[in-house]
């Protein structure tokens, strides 16, 4: 897809990688908007950009979610794509996870990106694009991760039927799993401690990556074992 004027919904734009790829897409010429449940960081933001539309919403609350893609659809007359930034983690032992946990694992990195995009679905053109970040844990369940590696995981999968559900209407499908990538997003754990983390992967190569997937229709950007480097695919 081209960026040049392409309207792009941001969902999880208060968070670092959110805000950072809604920052690229803007420096790339899109039509921004953005959703968080951070309402002041979603105004700040929304002013970095040139007065992006600004929509809080809750990945937990599916009518606030559906309310912010339509209210992104109206403001920016439709949508071209959607980028999907949530998340959340938790740590620690399978068999001492705490049910209330895995359930918001779950349900904010798997269930609400699955509702943001077929709430966003029936205003793609054909030829848009989704962006969902799960993660290397899709691919590789890290001990102490147990449920948020099968909430990636979830989302990976659908991401993948998806893809191929929708194949005759050319929606580019990006299923991005980059490594651990410093936000701070370990520090607001719901629960437990993190394991011994590799150093965080560079967020600005990581962007790069999101941004040529969907330039270039990619299935997805993933780790290569070899170069230690993230590939498009």
């Amino acid at each position: 897809m081209e960026f040049a004027g392409a309207r792009v919904l941001v969902a999880g734009a208060t968070g670092v990688l959110g805000g950072e790829l809604a920052r690229a897409l803007h420096g790339a010429g899109a039509r921004v908007a953005v959703t968080g449940r951070d309402a002041e960081g979603l105004r700040a933001l929304a002013g970095v950009l040139g007065g992006a539309p600004a929509l809080v919403a809750d990945a937990v609350d599916v009518e606030s979610v559906r309310a912010a893609v339509e209210g992104a659809a109206s403001a920016l007359g439709g949508l071209d794509a959607v980028v999907v930034a949530w998340g959340v983690v938790a740590f620690g032992p399978a068999a001492d996870a705490d049910d209330a946990v895995a359930e918001e694992l779950f349900v904010v990195n798997t269930l609400g990106p699955m509702s943001l995009v077929r709430a966003a679905l029936p205003h793609l053109p054909d030829g848009g694009a989704v962006a969902l970040l799960s993660a290397v844990v899709a691919d590789a369940p890290t001990l102490q991760m147990a449920e948020y590696s099968a909430s990636k995981a979830a989302l990976s999968a659908w991401a993948g039927v998806l893809r191929r559900e929708l194949r005759g209407r050319r929606i580019t499908v990006l299923d991005v799993k980059p490594p651990h990538v410093d936000t701070g997003l370990v520090d607001r754990a719901l629960a437990g401690d993190p394991p011994r983390l590799p150093p965080g992967y560079d967020r600005a190569e990581l962007v790069a990556a999101v941004l040529e997937g969907l330039r270039e229709g990619g299935r997805e950007v993933v780790l290569d074992p070899a170069t230690k480097r993230l590939v498009r695919r």
